[in-house]
């Protein structure tokens, strides 16, 4: 099976007859048995390339190769790909086994050889004990293992999965996304996944593909698009980074020093490249790694640190997420970007920090992850 699964898209545009361009000159591979997410907002082009791969669109330009094969133009049952869909689109007259024996029925398959596959990937799914039940008589999870075992009976080696997640409770999307990453493990074939969600993204995939308006905007692991965003938009989707910029006053040995808006100095460490003096650039800072002081027992404004005023704080459990407002130098206009602290549940109940408190903001040196990319991109909701 050694690369049978390989999923390689080459300059694939997709164009609708009313000139929208959906899938914009996409370059991207897939390695044989990774579990791959594509995520990014609705119509960003996620939706659009599963359905390519799957053969139920067609790209305008471009090639689409499976195992190393070109598949552009080949009818969706012969590309070794199966697809489950978002409403898992079970039959209801037919009992769980034979909903999930069908689709070899469709492929002549005769009966006692189809059962006996259908009855082994049940096992699998753990359904045995209902697979003389009909659709409505399950519950939510058990009809989206269904669809599942459906998808995967025809032995495919890529399963694309469109939104599977998005029908159920919270406390199910839970479970089942760690069903499908351990389903994956056992059968070793291609899993691409397409979620608006992020962190649904992260937990299950190893490869992260972060996509708007029909491009790629990153595609990475999922730790390294998390903790170590390419661009402002990347970092901003993701959550969990501040956003912010300065002009260069000096860069060398992997250190550079800024001077940001109302003045402020910030400074980067562990950059492999020489950045021009003069240059605008973008970096980003981890939410969780910004530590919040009142402003009353803060030393003096030092690098790395900004006066702000707390506007929110919601607790999340482990820590309390404080929307900040950064204070304003005269003349300075507010920007587009909130500033964020991911602080420890303990640490925040220890300081009593309360909405309205003036603060100061701070990170280490070593925090700041430059960025690339238009600085004025903002993901859309």
């Amino acid at each position: 099976m050694d690369g049978r699964g390989t999923i390689e898209l080459v300059g694939v545009f997709k164009r609708f007859g009313d000139g929208t361009v959906a899938v914009d000159g996409v370059n991207l591979k897939i390695a044989d048995g990774a579990y791959c997410c594509l995520l990014g907002p609705s119509g960003c082009g996620k939706t659009t390339i599963l359905r390519m791969i799957a053969g139920h669109e067609t790209p305008t330009e471009g090639e689409i190769l499976i195992g190393g094969e070109n598949v552009v133009g080949l009818e969706p049952r012969r590309r070794g790909t199966a697809m489950m869909f978002q409403n898992y689109a079970l039959f209801p007259h037919l009992s769980v086994r034979d909903n999930i024996a069908f689709a070899l029925r469709a492929q002549g398959i005769e009966r006692k050889e189809r059962y006996r596959a259908a009855d082994a990937v049940i096992e699998q799914v753990q359904l045995t004990a209902l697979a003389n039940r009909m659709p409505n008589q399950l519950s939510g999870g058990q009809q989206q293992r269904v669809a599942l075992a459906r998808a995967i009976v025809t032995k495919p080696r890529v399963l694309l999965l469109d939104e599977p997640l998005s029908a159920l409770d919270e406390f199910l999307r839970l479970q089942m996304r760690s069903e499908l990453r351990e389903m994956q493990k056992r059968l070793g074939i291609t899993f691409i996944h397409v979620t608006h969600t992020q962190l649904e993204a992260v937990a299950v995939a190893e490869q992260v593909v972060v996509m708007d308006k029909g491009r790629v905007e990153q595609a990475s692991s999922a730790r390294g698009i998390y903790a170590d965003p390419a661009s402002p938009y990347v970092a901003r989707f993701m959550g969990g980074q501040n956003v912010l910029s300065g002009v260069v006053r000096s860069s060398g040995d992997g250190r550079a020093a800024l001077t940001g808006a109302g003045g402020r100095e910030f400074e980067l460490t562990g950059q492999n490249r020489q950045l021009a003096a003069g240059s605008a650039v973008n970096f980003a800072v981890r939410r969780d790694e910004v530590v919040l002081a009142k402003a009353a027992a803060a030393p003096a404004l030092g690098v790395n640190a900004l006066r702000a005023r707390v506007t929110m704080t919601e607790y999340q459990g482990t820590y309390v997420k404080v929307t900040l407002a950064i204070d304003l130098a005269p003349g300075e206009m507010n920007g587009a970007d909130e500033f964020v602290a991911y602080v420890p549940e303990a640490d925040f109940f220890a300081k009593a920090i309360q909405i309205g408190d003036a603060v100061v903001a701070s990170w280490q040196t070593g925090s700041g992850r430059l960025l690339t990319g238009d600085a004025n991109a903002f993901p859309r909701h």
